[in-house]
């Protein structure tokens, strides 16, 4: 039996995506090592080379996407440093500009002119300079026979001096050195951080997060979803603070805009920084996560929301302070209930198993023996433990009472009473009743005992700053001190092994074609524009309509109130096929959020937002069936700047195909 050391593992996983096809559209594949894929993306319609999409000797394609904040994607339009991304990626920086007596949430905002383009203190964004596989310096001076401990140390600091070197020219540059398939190859990244975006335009709510909650993750969509800003720089176009002397920045390159559209079977291909994927994890976590996980956090979250819509629906300042903090909580809240419910469909747990045990056939005899058993008696471990873990994340941190004793609180002008009180309640509530008392503070035990109710406690906290610190410092010191260190163990336990595990199957499977785990690094993804059957005799089309907009319009609906001027654009005439978003096959997860949608020629056709319900657990696992990612069409986008935000100066700026 044939067994990979470090080297060759690195070795067989290029060669296998330098000579297999994709299954399916399925992965998120390194920009450096892109040209192991060409072949396949060109004989599914791509145009151009591997220089194209990522290059450090000339602009390429990467040179026009960014890390917008802290977790999204956007990409350059234009010479002028005019940024495209999602209108809830910047959906908080559009609340933080917004009052009553200017709700850009509810209106929608345009800067018709550079001077009146607002500021936003802490929006950074990050264009890729440079990846490279750093593998072999990171576990330089490693030892076979050394203790776990000096080999974590060590690899410690060898991160650092590469992170060292990569940074010290300065100028903005940040770098990172990440693990991929579980620590058996590392790259690292190199990346140059803008520090003065400006908001330029963003249309209302009304459009921008049409359908609202209810829409969300769901097929058809007619979601006006983008935000536009603007990069600033300093006069010798390097990062810099904010200043009214920056000027806009100059990009090496930015996208080109198709109008022509898109059909069914047209090549696409997303170029962003998805977050989070655990596409090769052991069946005992999906399960955990399909039986305990989703369905306590979703109930949790269900509670929260309830509370929070019931005072947003009573004032427009409340839904102006909370509605980015109702977002934040409702699109995972969503996005779980369809992982549950995709998990169990396709009996992913029972799918996983019969892998495994194949796997285990196999491994009859060699080090590999045995592995998925120690996962699981890992996990079994693990999971008590992690319940609690999570249910202080979804509990305890909800109160912004204790985060904001603890000096964490958001903006004071975000934040309504009433909401967080009702939450306390609810929330230590439930708290008290889900876990047992030996994952709970001593001081919690005793002071629930204090009080007739929860309420009862909840008077006392509010009104007494003292106790408010006491019991924040009691829940996080035991947070802090007792519960995450053991995740922090099992952790390190679990993913050691899964380093085991991962060389074992690509040892296993051969023939199949592996991507790294998503980490909120830059990745290409690719497929075509197609349909999908969420049901029997169902079949849904990948392109949605103005139309659509109009059918589910109902000024009695905060979420599907849309603007009048959009209802009298469509009375006029001429825009019943007016397109808004389309489906494609596309992997795509959090993160992906504002990527560019390119077509055959590398031209901007939409921007990423959303995926499927049905198809949301693929971020376990990929089913080509039923996995679509939702896009904007860039025609939307511009009918809305001229229609709706007659910010026609700006299309000026861009540069179209046809």
């Amino acid at each position: 039996m044939i067994r990979l050391n470090k080297l060759l593992f690195i070795v067989i996983a290029s060669s296998l995506w330098a000579v297999l096809p994709a299954r399916a559209d399925e992965g998120m594949w390194l920009p450096a090592l892109i040209s192991q894929r060409i072949g396949d993306m060109q004989a599914k319609g791509f145009k151009l080379s591997a220089e194209d999409i990522y290059s450090v000797n000339q602009a390429s394609l990467k040179d026009a996407v960014v890390l917008f904040g802290s977790g999204c994607t956007g990409e350059l339009v234009s010479d002028q440093g005019l940024l495209f991304t999602n209108h809830h990626c910047g959906y908080g920086y559009i609340q933080k500009h917004s009052s009553v007596e200017h709700d850009y949430l509810k209106d929608g905002f345009w800067a018709l002119s550079r001077a009146q383009e607002l500021p936003n203190p802490g929006l950074t964004v990050k264009f890729l300079e440079r990846m490279e596989d750093v593998t072999a310096l990171v576990n330089k001076g490693i030892k076979p026979k050394m203790t776990e401990e000096k080999q974590q140390a060590l690899i410690k600091k060898n991160i650092g001096k590469l992170i060292d070197a990569a940074v010290k020219a300065g100028n903005g540059l940040k770098a990172s050195v990440e693990p991929l398939f579980y620590g058996n190859q590392y790259f690292l990244f190199v990346f140059r951080e803008y520090r003065d975006v400006r908001l330029v335009g963003a249309p209302p709510s009304s459009i921008g997060k049409f359908g609202g909650e209810t829409d969300n993750w769901m097929w058809p969509r007619h979601t006006g979803d983008f935000s536009i800003f603007r990069i600033y720089a300093d006069a010798n176009n390097m990062p810099a603070d904010y200043s009214e002397a920056n000027v806009p920045y100059v990009p090496k390159k930015s996208f080109t805009i198709s109008r022509k559209g898109v059909k069914e079977g047209d090549f696409t291909f997303v170029y962003g920084c998805p977050g989070s994927t655990q596409e090769y994890v052991h069946s005992d976590l999906v399960k955990y996560i399909q039986d305990v996980s989703d369905p306590e956090k979703i109930a949790l979250r269900t509670t929260r929301l309830g509370i929070m819509k019931k005072y947003m629906d009573q004032s427009q300042a409340v839904r102006i302070q909370y509605s980015s903090k109702y977002a934040g909580v409702a699109n995972a809240w969503k996005k779980w209930q369809g992982e549950e419910k995709g998990l169990r469909k396709n009996k992913i747990v029972p799918v996983k198993q019969a892998y495994e045990k194949r796997f285990e056939e196999w491994a009859a005899g060699t080090r590999y023996e045995g592995i998925t058993t120690r996962l699981a008696n890992l996990y079994a471990a693990r999971n008590p433990i992690y319940r609690a873990y999570e249910y202080y994340n979804e509990t305890v941190r909800a109160i912004e009472k204790l985060q904001i004793a603890r000096g964490r609180g958001g903006d004071p002008k975000d934040y309504y009473r009433p909401i967080d009180e009702e939450t306390f309640v609810a929330m230590m509530t439930a708290f008290d009743k889900a876990l047992d008392d030996s994952y709970k503070p001593e001081y919690f035990v005793q002071k629930r005992g204090e009080y007739s109710s929860m309420e009862a406690w909840k008077d006392a906290v509010f009104a007494d700053e003292n106790l408010a610190k006491e019991l924040s410092a009691a829940l996080e010191d035991f947070f802090q001190s007792n519960l995450a260190p053991q995740v922090q163990a099992f952790n390190r336990s679990i993913n050691k092994v899964y380093k085991d595990y991962m060389q074992g199957q690509m040892e296993f499977e051969r023939e199949r074609d592996f991507y790294p785990d998503a980490n909120l690094t830059l990745r290409v993804a690719y497929g075509h524009v197609e349909g999908y059957r969420p049901a029997d005799a169902i079949y849904y089309t990948p392109v949605s309509t103005l139309r659509g907009i109009i059918e589910k319009d109902n000024p009695d609906i905060f979420d599907y109130n849309i603007p009048q001027t959009l209802r009298d654009i469509y009375a006029e005439g001429g825009h019943d096929d007016q397109p808004v978003c389309f489906l494609a096959t596309n992997h795509t997860t959090g993160g992906n959020s504002g990527s560019p949608v390119l077509n055959a020629d590398g031209q901007l056709i939409g921007i990423n937002f959303d995926r499927v319900w049905e198809g949301t657990m693929s971020d376990l696992i990929f089913d080509p069936e039923i996995c679509r990612n939702i896009s904007l069409d860039v025609r939307y986008i511009l009918f809305i700047i001229k229609e709706i935000g007659h910010a026609d100066y700006l299309l000026g700026e861009m540069s179209f195909a046809d």
